[in-house]
């Protein structure tokens, strides 16, 4: 027999039953780590600001923060880069070098690092921000700074996330009936 086997052996019992609850305790206060992406639970987990399912494994994002009042940070989920830098704009800790953002890479899902990101327009996304993250430079790429800015253009420009959603469909309901209108009138006269 190898000899380890051997000196298991002759342990009592109980310092075997020690040995198994210590592993265990080591195991269960590690915890989650203190930084970078967590795994996401897709199709269950839900964005913070929106409370939609991440489910778009492309263009989710998380942001992980230090809270003052606790001793560990937390991580919060967005389906959307969109969603996560619009609820992050008004939090003490936006500009801390400690909080991180992390973005899925449009192209492989990996997730990167927000601030470093290239960010090319014309994706589809769950917010329609149409912004997909990439680590390498694209030609026609925006840096964080301008995608930040594109994000907060469109939601000033449709305030697109901010209505109700039973208002903006009677919304556009209505444009439909004066476009119908139009159309329908213009054939009259001809």
């Amino acid at each position: 027999m190898p000899e380890g086997f051997i000196a298991i052996r002759r342990l009592k019992p109980v310092s075997i039953l020690l040995l198994v609850m210590l592993s265990a305790f080591l195991g269960a206060c590690s915890g989650p780590p203190e930084n970078g992406p967590l795994e996401v639970k897709w199709d269950r987990d839900a964005c913070e600001r929106c409370r939609m399912v991440l489910s778009d494994r492309n263009h989710s994002a998380q942001v992980r923060y230090q809270p003052e009042d606790k001793k560990r940070s937390q991580v919060l989920m967005f389906d959307d880069i969109g969603c996560a830098l619009l609820w992050l704009e008004d939090k003490p800790w936006r500009d801390d070098p400690k909080t991180e953002i992390w973005v899925n890479d449009h192209r492989t899902g990996k997730w990167i690092d927000a601030r470093t990101a290239t960010y090319v327009q014309g994706q589809i996304t769950p917010m329609e921000y149409g912004l997909g993250a990439q680590s390498e430079a694209a030609a026609d790429g925006l840096d964080f700074a301008a995608a930040k800015q594109h994000i907060f253009d469109i939601e000033e420009r449709f305030n697109a996330h901010s209505t109700h959603l039973v208002d903006k469909l009677r919304e556009q309901a209505e444009q439909r009936r004066e476009i119908n209108q139009s159309e329908n009138k213009g054939q009259n006269e001809q």
